[in-house]
């Protein structure tokens, strides 16, 4: 599974990219609002930092829009995904700019009936949004299964299931025992993928136990 950071902090952007464990980015009009910077700046300083693939939405809803900000967003790097929603005007936008061999990721999706027009409008992400569900009192990781399911029964499907919203390490680990193949994910999150009582627990012993022998490893003949 590939790991994308959800967030426009650069901050937290290089320093998670610093652990090797990031394969992309996903932003959105709340994230950079939040940063209080300049859009089109922003993601191109994020395309410097990650290689990997990252996520620019367009602001605009109806198709010619759309359409011109999505080719505006697709020429600030060759890593950029642009990021539509999942409407009749979205999937026309995500269909020509996939023509034109430009990856996009398209959004809010909550049914796996909206994940198959994605599908055939030649996403490269499909983004469902598991915890927005499950604040519904829906089952979130139902309709990942079911996606990744009805993918499956066709080869020439190559759109990637990119599990959005998550609101837990659950999230991740059960999406990814069902095949999905990216999890976007908060920062505050992907840290708690390193925690268990237990690793600090041993950690701690290791470390006082090698204290009583007085011996250094790098003083070592």
């Amino acid at each position: 599974m590939k790991f994308f950071v959800d967030t426009a902090d650069l901050d937290e952007i290089k320093e998670l990219q610093q652990t090797g464990l990031i394969d992309g980015v996903t932003t959105n009009p709340s994230l950079v609002a939040q940063s209080g910077r300049n859009f089109i700046e922003l993601i191109g300083e994020i395309c410097e930092i990650i290689d990997g693939p990252v996520s620019a939405e367009v602001a605009a809803t109806d198709y010619e829009t759309m359409l011109k900000e999505g080719r505006k967003l697709a020429a600030i790097a060759k890593n950029i995904a642009v990021k539509v929603p999942l409407t009749p005007d979205g999937l026309r936008v995500c269909k020509a700019l996939s023509d034109d061999g430009i990856m996009v990721n398209v959004t809010l999706c909550f049914s796996a009936a909206q994940a198959l027009l994605a599908a055939k409008a030649g996403a490269t992400f499909i983004s469902p949004f598991v915890g927005r569900l499950d604040d519904l009192s829906q089952d979130g990781l139902a309709l990942i299964e079911d996606i990744v399911e009805i993918y499956e029964n066709y080869p020439n499907i190559t759109t990637e299931v990119l599990v959005a919203s998550i609101r837990s390490p659950n999230h991740i680990i059960e999406s990814a025992k069902m095949g999905a193949h990216v999890a976007t994910i908060p920062p505050k999150v992907i840290r708690q993928l390193y925690r268990h009582p237990l690793t600090d627990k041993g950690l701690a012993d290791f470390v006082a136990d090698w204290q009583k022998t007085g011996q250094s490893i790098l003083d070592a003949a």
